[in-house]
């Protein structure tokens, strides 16, 4: 009788192995689907953010000419974006605004002091353009960076 009952069990262990194994198997099935979706997405997302890229490029590059830019490498870490005022025909030539070229800040001064610049100001307009454009630019590299990591991640998934 002990014989018989351990026949049972192990018939029971047995299949009970053989329904997980399917379930397992299942699981990979719909975990490769999942990642094969998946990976689609980040593929058009990836298209997508360096289409955007592509088209702010020429934009940047025409700000960019009415600038020039300015940076000591020996005690700078960020260089900045001097308006051209003989670009934008500025007759107040005292006037000097910048743009980090991180795009975190506009600085303005007149006369060698800092002042706060009303937002009618040809050159402070062209500096808050030139910082929009170079914040968007950033956050479009990093998102491209994350997408492509993604991107890796899900093709290497899909290779196992």
């Amino acid at each position: 009788m002990r014989k018989f009952y351990s026949f049972i069990l192990i018939i029971t262990i047995f299949s009970s192995c053989i329904q997980e194994g399917g379930k397992v198997d299942r699981y990979r099935a719909e975990k490769h689907v999942q990642d094969s979706v998946a990976l689609e997405s980040q593929l058009r997302s990836l298209t997508f953010y360096e289409m955007q890229l592509d088209q702010m490029m020429p934009q940047a590059d025409s700000l960019i000419a009415l600038f020039k830019y300015e940076k000591n490498d020996k005690y700078q870490d960020h260089g900045y974006y001097v308006v051209r005022n003989e670009k934008l025909k500025i007759k107040n030539y005292e006037l000097r605004v910048m743009v980090r070229d991180d795009g975190k800040e506009i600085l303005a001064y007149k006369n060698g002091k800092r002042v706060d610049l009303p937002p009618d100001n040809e050159a402070f307009q062209r500096a808050e353009q030139l910082q929009i454009t170079i914040s968007d630019i950033r956050e479009l590299e990093k998102r491209i960076q994350r997408t492509s990591l993604e991107v890796q991640k899900y093709q290497k998934r899909l290779q196992k």
